[in-house]
C-alpha cells in the first residue's frame, strides 16, 4: 500500500510537465510545419510550371505552323525551348528537358517529350505540344479557330510522408504526386 501512496505523490508533482508535453506535441508540430511547407512547396511549383507553359503557348503562338510536317519542327523545338529556359530562369529542375527528343502522335499535330534525368524520386516531366488543337466559336457566324495547346506534368517528391512516418510507422503516403498545368493560345501564324 505504502508504494501506491508514493505513486500518488509523485504524479501529483508538476516537476518537469513541461518536458512530457513537449515530448507528445513535438512530433505534432514537425506534422503541421511539413506539411504547411509541403503544400506551400507544390503551390509554388504549380504556379511555375504554369507561368512556364504560358510562356511556351506564347511563342508558339507566333510560330508558323508551316512546319509542321516535319519530322520535329522548328516550331515545336521553340516550344520546349521557352518552356524548359522558363524552368531554369526560375530554378526548377527541367529533369534533362533539353536535350529531349519529342515523340509524335500518329497522324496529328501532337508531340510530346518526356524527360526523367534526375527527376524527383525517378520520376518523369512530360511536355505536350498540340499544335492543332481547335474550336469552333458560335453567335452569328460559326468560325474554327486554331490554337496551340501546351501542357505539362510534372514529378512532384512529398517530404510529408516521410515525417507522418514518425508518428504512424504504418502510414504509407504518395511519395511522388504529378503536378500538371496547360495553356492554350490562338496560332496568330
Amino acid at each position: 500500500m505504502n508504494w501506491i501512496a508514493h505513486f500518488w505523490r509523485c504524479c501529483k508533482q508538476t516537476q518537469a510537465s513541461q518536458i512530457a508535453e513537449f515530448a507528445v506535441a513535438l512530433p505534432l508540430l514537425a506534422v503541421v510545419v511539413i506539411g504547411i511547407t509541403d503544400f506551400g512547396t507544390a503551390f509554388d511549383l504549380k504556379y511555375r510550371l504554369s507561368n512556364g507553359v504560358r510562356a511556351g503557348v506564347r511563342v508558339a503562338s507566333t510560330q508558323s505552323t508551316s512546319d509542321d510536317t516535319d519530322a520535329v519542327p522548328v516550331s515545336v523545338t521553340a516550344v520546349r525551348d521557352a518552356v524548359d529556359s522558363y524552368l531554369i530562369g526560375d530554378h526548377v529542375n527541367d529533369c534533362g528537358l533539353a536535350t529531349a527528343t519529342p515523340t509524335q502522335s500518329a497522324s496529328t499535330l501532337v508531340w510530346t517529350y518526356t524527360a526523367n534525368t534526375a527527376c524527383a524520386g525517378g520520376g518523369t516531366l512530360t511536355l505536350i505540344v498540340d499544335r492543332g488543337k481547335t474550336f469552333t466559336t458560335t453567335g452569328g457566324v460559326t468560325v474554327t479557330v486554331e490554337t496551340t495547346r501546351v501542357s505539362i506534368s510534372y514529378p512532384f517528391k512529398w517530404r510529408f510522408s516521410n515525417v507522418i512516418r514518425v508518428l504512424i510507422p504504418t502510414a504509407r503516403y504518395a511519395g511522388i504526386t504529378l503536378i500538371s498545368s496547360e495553356a492554350v493560345m490562338q496560332n496568330l501564324n
